[in-house]
């Protein structure tokens, strides 16, 4: 659905677009209005603020500032609130990117590989790609000792791993967390 302000506005692109299709599920897009946007905006760069803060910020009253948080809660659109911690101040100064290929692209094999890297504390992100890889990580540990070991004991031991290659980050030139929500 369009929001008043004419922007797509989505849960999480992990909601399947094919179940909505397939099984004529309701759509996953939210109608936002201004208020609302200016609320997840608020929220994305300081999800401490106190309802008080939020509300003058906001241009509300605190009670229909909290009803309307709690409602995009309820709704998904604020799936959770999450501390930001500085890697490098805590000795994982680290970040590798790294493109894996499989062996075979059937259900088990992806299967496979996701349960094995989701439980690994490493792995920030990863992505089921299209192209030459089939999956893209972003991995952070200490150390190029660290990084060794965690290929040589994690990664490249989930069956079906056919190729591994790694890219390095010399820095990081941006990292946002908040989501553009439009002006």
């Amino acid at each position: 659905m369009l929001n008043t302000l004419g922007i797509w506005v989505g849960f999480s692109i992990n909601c399947c677009i094919q179940n909505v299709i397939q099984h004529n599920m309701p759509s996953p897009f939210i109608s936002l209005d201004a208020t609302d946007i200016r609320i997840l905006q608020e929220l994305q760069r300081d999800a401490k603020l106190t309802n008080v803060e939020l509300a003058a910020r906001v241009h509300l009253s605190p009670s229909p500032c909290l009803a309307r948080v709690r409602a995009l809660e309820k709704s998904g659109v604020i799936s959770r609130y999450v501390t930001l911690l500085d890697p490098i101040r805590l000795g994982q100064a680290v970040s590798v990117f790294i493109q894996v290929r499989l062996e075979q692209q059937v259900e088990r094999a992806l299967k496979t590989f996701e349960a094995a890297v989701a439980g690994w504390p490493e792995v920030m992100e990863c992505y089921l790609m299209t192209g030459d890889s089939d999956y893209l990580l972003r991995v952070v540990v200490a150390d190029i000792p660290a990084f060794e070991r965690f290929i040589l004991e994690r990664l490249s031991k989930i069956r079906g791993v056919a190729n591994i290659r790694s890219s390095f980050s010399l820095k990081q030139v941006k990292y946002e967390t908040a989501l553009p929500l439009g002006a």
